[in-house]
């Protein structure tokens, strides 16, 4: 009997899991990996991609993005498949004027999103400070949207700030849905009174900014968040971890066995306050970037090298330039009231600098960026092992790095918006050679191949706890 043939087959790389790595060739047949194995076993195939002298890591996922605002998803889904990324994971938002309930809006996302996407998206949607919207949130829940995101600070944007009840509320309904809570932990009370503070002192340029956001507010956040996850038994995950404080509350709650999980970002643990100097309000973030030569940086690489912070993800949050200028002037309020936007884009410096930094600088063993940047997220927010991994079943989600190249990151060649990047001028190792999404290829040596549209709406189903331990 004739062997069955395959559409693609991917030879000569090193496939890279979230445990180990071992050459071996992968078959793909329609949107799903089929086969794994030596070449000589594996059936004939209608194209072969020569991946010799390079890595196959399962498709990279950034699973904290925020778009829809200056970056649509048209340009951020191709600006991530330029970067190398095959799923993204955005924050969406409801109409809040409008009453719109949670089924209402992630048909609407689901339908406008899908006609311009080049990359598959899950999503988490953000809650505000409202309880109408509670209603629809175990039908939401049933409809594949298994990720919720709540804000302890921002107290100077309407509705956006919720308290400690209306989180508690939320996550019990949530983890009875089989979700997980996402929580932006800092005390925002606090954080207000100090930016007030700081304004009545006219201690208002952009160095004068993280002194409003000390590192124990986000402590004292993070500990509220693990106590209400405790007691709701929800799931519960820190985005954006930015300080050793709060990274030591979140070892000890996994210790004790509580499903609390935590990302960082390249900016936390690459860049310092000092950038507010330089940057100005470009860099303005939350939380904000942490003082130079401090603990911080430090204990969050030991954090992902001994696997208790599990993802990295990029917070591409790109406001346009001229609402952030006059930020230079005061950096927490405009001269018309408006708060000076957050956030700094990083959708396509994410998958250079994590090679760079952590696995050619840092050693960490290629595998870590298997798990920190496909299989942790896609446990942790319900696409395993549809997505994050390679294995027989799964979709063909490659991302095939070659090791080699060593270029430098300017703006000037991004895809986003935005104009500029913090990380301008940085010296990175290696770079995406070519993506596979669900079998076709996506990205071929700089050039996107497949059209706005492709990308598909991923349900998502209940968290698993992520892959753990040294990566060094």
């Amino acid at each position: 009997m004739p062997a069955m043939k395959v559409d693609t087959i991917v030879r000569g790389g090193q496939v890279v899991t979230s445990s180990e790595t071992y050459e071996a060739s992968i078959a793909i047949r329609g949107e799903k990996i089929v086969a794994i194995g030596p070449d000589e076993l594996l059936p004939p195939a209608d194209q072969s991609i020569d991946a010799s002298g390079k890595y196959v890591l399962p498709g990279a996922i950034d699973c904290h993005v925020h778009l829809g605002g200056h970056d649509d998803y048209r340009t951020g889904g191709i600006a991530a498949a330029q970067a190398g990324l095959t799923t993204i994971m955005p924050f969406a938002l409801y109409d809040l004027a409008r009453r719109e309930t949670l089924p209402q809006a992630i048909k609407r996302h689901n339908e406008e999103v899908g006609k311009v996407s080049v990359v598959d998206f899950a999503w988490h949607f953000i809650l505000n400070n409202d309880p109408y919207i509670f209603k629809g949130l175990p039908q939401a829940l049933r409809m594949g949207v298994s990720s919720y995101k709540m804000f302890m600070t921002y107290k100077k944007r309407r509705d956006r700030m919720c308290s400690d009840g209306f989180i508690c509320q939320a996550m019990e309904m949530i983890a009875a849905g089989g979700g997980v809570t996402q929580l932006h932990c800092e005390n925002g009370d606090v954080i207000d009174y100090l930016e007030d503070k700081l304004m009545a002192e006219g201690r208002v340029r952009p160095t004068d900014f993280p002194r409003a956001c000390p590192e124990w507010v986000e402590e004292e956040a993070i500990n509220r968040a693990i106590k209400m996850g405790a007691l709701t038994g929800c799931p519960t995950y820190v985005v954006h971890l930015s300080t050793q404080l709060g990274l030591e509350l979140i070892k000890r709650a996994q210790a004790e066995g509580q499903k609390v999980w935590t990302e960082s970002c390249p900016q936390y643990l690459l860049l310092s306050d000092a950038e507010m100097g330089h940057w100005g309000p470009l860099a303005k973030i939350g939380p904000p970037l942490r003082p130079a030569g401090g603990p911080n940086q430090p204990a969050l690489w030991k954090g992902l090298e001994q696997g208790y912070i599990s993802c990295v993800a990029s917070d591409h949050a790109p406001a346009s330039q001229e609402l952030k200028q006059p930020g230079w002037e005061n950096i927490f309020v405009g001269p018309n009231g408006a708060v000076i936007p957050f956030g700094s884009p990083g959708l396509e410096t994410l998958v250079p600098l994590m090679y760079s930094e952590g696995v050619v600088k840092r050693g960490f063993d290629i595998s870590w960026m298997a798990r920190a940047l496909a299989e942790n997220p896609a446990r942790i927010f319900g696409l395993y092992p549809r997505k994050g991994v390679v294995r027989v079943g799964s979709d063909a989600d490659l991302l095939i790095l070659d090791p080699t190249p060593k270029r430098t990151i300017r703006a000037a060649e991004h895809v986003s918006k935005t104009g500029y990047t913090l990380f301008e001028g940085w010296e990175v190792h290696g770079m995406p050679w070519m993506t596979l999404l669900r079998g076709r290829v996506l990205l071929n040596q700089g050039k996107v191949e497949q059209q706005p549209g492709y990308g598909q709406f991923l349900p998502a189903g209940s968290p698993i706890p992520p892959i753990g331990g040294r990566v060094k």
